[in-house]
């Protein structure tokens, strides 16, 4: 389908509304005044006029052709993408019967509109009137998004300005996931890199504790993504770990994750050693306990190797245990995914973080046979029974993101026993907190909430690019000195 923009270059907001209703497709764009298409296509105007301005849309999609339009005044002050966005999705909607349940809001952290509302003095019912009216958002939707604010404003004001949190990627697993689209390696391919990467590793966060020393910054909280970190030997862990406890005051840390993500990664030694090295918090994460989807995806592990890893990990005495799991994975059903749901209610986990399937264009996935069938799922029908569920058995919304080509254009929700918040998700969901960020692929965020500035700092994508540059991307962590400097 080809996407044309004449008069304007709302190009990320009009692609984003049609990838609610044509998922993980691939659209033409042109910029231009005068064009002709023949085929399937889409054309977003703003024409200014002597006295007013004309913004229209036209579509001509499955045979099918409509248009809208809206003339404003030139002094007016609409949000002219936004209103041009509504009219795709009525268009669209009406078009092919779909309608996305959180309207035209299409970026990441909706969490984040709800809690500048309630800033601005507006009551729930002012605000869930505003997001029905100005962006179509379903009252489900709403309140799910409200729910979670109003769990974050009990712990937002513990973040002080001169706070920070540390995130550690460990790009490597033992196989590819069909619907990751990290930057990761697996284990057999990473192998002759991963003692070069660990000595690396290591500089890199001596380098970052002296800049975060120097700037009088204060560690809050530590985790340690990937990939699956506990890809690589307990002893390479523990040299990690051991180099952040030497290099940073651990005194005020409140939360140290590590993700324990695959059951297949998870040994007694691994689980000892983040422990005794200052570990509070992990995540095992099964993703579904249907053997059958693990096998569809790519994973080498089974339901009974999850468990047994979450038993052992209860034994060793991890009190704070996160499970993950997905909602519209190939060959799963409703009836599948429910026995998922119930299944990890009765562990009792004190967080369940439930994603929605995202087809994301570097996935494996992406390039199935099977994608249209992936594509059909009732995703939405299980992302509701979880809710129901979990909501029933006293757990709560604390952090909720969105991405791009999610099934049904519906969230990843984090879902706690009371008072069992990850910090860090809800730090780094929210953009309240700098994040320093190590290890290829990371990303650095910056944030001044006074100045109302955030900036980013990315390293190299793959562990060998990260390698050979290594030098260069050190001198780049000047800019986290450049930016406080600033923030004075």
């Amino acid at each position: 389908m080809t996407l044309i923009f004449s008069g304007n270059d709302y190009k990320y907001e009009i692609e984003g509304i049609m990838k609610l209703f044509i998922p993980a497709a691939r659209f033409k764009h042109i910029f231009s005044d005068s064009f002709t298409a023949e085929d399937d296509h889409v054309v977003v105007g703003v024409h200014e006029e002597q006295d007013a301005v004309l913004l229209f849309v036209t579509v001509c999609y499955l045979g099918k052709s409509n248009r809208r339009e809206q003339r404003l005044s030139k002094d007016d002050g609409s949000d002219r993408e936004l209103i041009l966005s509504r009219m795709l999705f009525d268009i669209m909607s009406g078009i092919t019967g779909i309608v996305p349940k959180w309207g035209v809001m299409t970026g990441v952290r909706p969490v984040k509109r709800v809690n500048k509302y309630i800033d601005a003095g507006l009551s729930k019912d002012e605000m869930r009137d505003l997001f029905k009216r100005e962006y179509y958002c379903s009252a489900e939707k709403f309140d799910i998004a409200y729910r979670t604010a109003m769990i974050q404003r009990r712990i937002m004001p513990t973040v002080t300005d001169d706070s920070f949190s540390l995130y550690v990627n460990i790009p490597f697993c033992p196989t590819r996931c069909s619907y990751c689209s990290f930057i990761s390696q697996t284990i057999d391919s990473g192998k002759k890199l991963i003692p070069d990467y660990i000595r690396l590793i290591c500089r890199e966060i001596e380098y970052t504790a002296q800049i975060s020393k120097d700037l009088g910054l204060k560690l809050d909280t530590v985790y340690f993504g990937g990939g699956t970190p506990t890809s690589i030997e307990a002893g390479q862990l523990s040299r990690i770990m051991q180099t952040i406890e030497r290099s940073f005051d651990m005194s005020g840390v409140r939360e140290y994750t590590v993700e324990a993500g695959r059951a297949d990664t998870v040994t007694r030694e691994k689980l000892e050693t983040v422990k005794a090295n200052g570990c509070t918090r992990i995540s095992v994460n099964p993703q579904t306990l249907n053997d059958s989807v693990l096998r569809a995806i790519g994973r080498r592990h089974t339901s009974a190797q999850f468990f047994e890893a979450y038993d052992l990990a209860r034994k060793l005495g991890f009190k704070h245990i996160n499970t993950d799991i997905i909602a519209g994975l190939p060959t799963d059903t409703p009836e599948s995914f429910n026995t998922t749901i119930e299944g990890l209610i009765a562990l009792a986990p004190e967080n369940i973080t439930v994603h929605t399937l995202s087809i994301k264009r570097a996935a494996d996935l992406n390039h199935a046979e099977d994608k249209q069938t992936v594509l059909k799922n009732p995703t939405g029908i299980m992302v509701d029974r979880a809710s129901e569920l979990l909501t029933e058995n006293a757990y709560s919304p604390y952090y909720l993101y969105r991405q791009k080509n999610m099934l049904e254009n519906l969230e990843n929700i984090g879902w706690c026993r009371q008072g069992e918040e990850s910090l860090y998700n809800i730090f780094i969901m929210e953009e309240i907190q700098t994040i320093l960020a190590v290890g290829a692929g990371a990303s650095s965020k910056l944030v001044d909430r006074k100045g109302a500035r955030l900036e980013r700092i990315f390293n190299y994508k793959h562990p060998l690019e990260y390698i050979k540059h290594f030098d260069y991307m050190l001198e780049k962590k000047k800019e986290i000195v450049d930016f406080y400097a600033e923030k004075k």
